[in-house]
């Protein structure tokens, strides 16, 4: 069972007494998504990151995320942008369920409204290799 939030992110590398021509790179960032359910551990993010941070398929308010980012991968990002969930047949299964036990933390009648709610159209089912 895997899956990860991709995004498209653009950084800045310290070039503290050097220049660097380009001085911005655009990378494809993965965060791996935890399993649904289980309570934050250790990870960077928790398996409700989708409910905290997206909206119909974009970052909510960028800012505070791209912080968390920059934290993360210790460079400066200076844009971030949702591309997609990409998940295996398992964990997306596991995702709705967990969903359906409690609709009311999403404010929504059912699991297929909160997906759509918070992931749009971004959700890739891949083969568990391709995650």
């Amino acid at each position: 069972m895997k899956a990860a939030y991709t995004f498209e992110a653009a950084f800045r590398v310290p070039s503290d007494g050097a220049a660097l021509d380009p001085n911005r790179f655009e990378t494809t960032l993965r965060l791996f998504a935890p399993v649904p359910g289980v309570e934050p551990g250790p990870e960077r993010i928790d398996w409700l990151f989708f409910r905290d941070r997206l909206w119909h398929g974009d970052i909510g308010d960028e800012a505070p995320l791209r912080e968390a980012a920059s934290d993360w991968l210790g460079v400066e990002v200076v844009s971030l942008s949702f591309s997609e969930l990409r998940a295996d047949d398992e964990y997306l299964e596991a995702l709705r369920t967990e969903i359906g036990t409690d609709l009311s933390r999403f404010n929504a009648a059912s699991v297929d409204e909160v997906v759509h709610q918070y992931l749009g159209s971004s959700v890739h089912v891949v083969e568990t290799e391709a995650v």
